[in-house]
């Protein structure tokens, strides 16, 4: 597979509709926002991290492996990685699904922005990046990736029964003017599917793990 590198674009405006990281994800009428829960039945929401345009990443999937229209909205347990807890649940194998969430919408007319909010009414995200897709990567620059070559994963395969499995969507560990993300000493999250829902376009069964460079 040919990886579709993600680039942040923080200089430009975020409309509606666009892929951007972090704001506010556009959802449909009776989707509910993803949430976890632990062991002792506390449930928790996941991180919103990016909103994917496939129309956008479309001219760059040169393997036809993504659909070319609709959205994806990615959300994980990240909190800890961004230093606003001090317990994770996705560390270096692979998690359980719960802790991941990948929802993908085919029509993009129906959907409205969610904003979560924290005890002072004050949105949780840190403020959207625009995002833009190629098939090149800089080196030494932000290895967030589509599609991704498994480049730090210190063995040959993934454990089984998940050594066939590809690299969905990779996100770096990064910093902006309101946030700092950082996956166990600047490594990356791994967003994993199985080779046979990547074909038929089930996103809803992903699995993740941290990778420490």
């Amino acid at each position: 597979m040919t990886p579709i590198y993600m680039h942040m674009q923080p200089h430009v405006a975020v409309e509606p509709g666009m892929s951007h990281f972090w704001g506010n994800p556009e959802l449909p009428d009776g989707f509910e926002f993803p949430t976890a829960t632990d062991e002792y039945g506390e449930e928790w929401h996941l991180r919103f991290i990016s909103q994917i345009n496939l129309a956008d990443v479309a001219p760059w999937d040169k393997d036809n492996i993504l659909p070319h229209s609709g959205l994806l909205a990615v959300f994980a347990d990240i909190d800890y990685y961004m230093g606003e807890c001090d317990e994770t649940s996705i560390m270096g194998f692979i998690g359980d699904r719960q802790y991941v969430k990948v929802a993908y919408f085919k029509d993009i007319n129906r959907l409205h922005e969610v904003c979560l909010v924290d005890i002072n009414d004050e949105p949780i995200s840190p403020e959207p990046i625009a995002i833009t897709f190629d098939n090149h990567h800089e080196p030494l620059s932000d290895e967030h990736a589509l599609l991704a070559y498994p480049d730090h994963r210190p063995w040959e395969t993934w454990d089984k029964p998940y050594d066939n499995w590809e690299i969905l969507l990779q996100i770096d560990s990064c910093e902006g003017s309101d946030f700092n993300l950082n996956f166990m000493d600047c490594g990356v999250l791994n967003i994993l599917i199985s080779p046979k829902d990547l074909r038929n376009r089930r996103f809803d069964r992903v699995r993740p793990i941290v990778l420490s460079t």
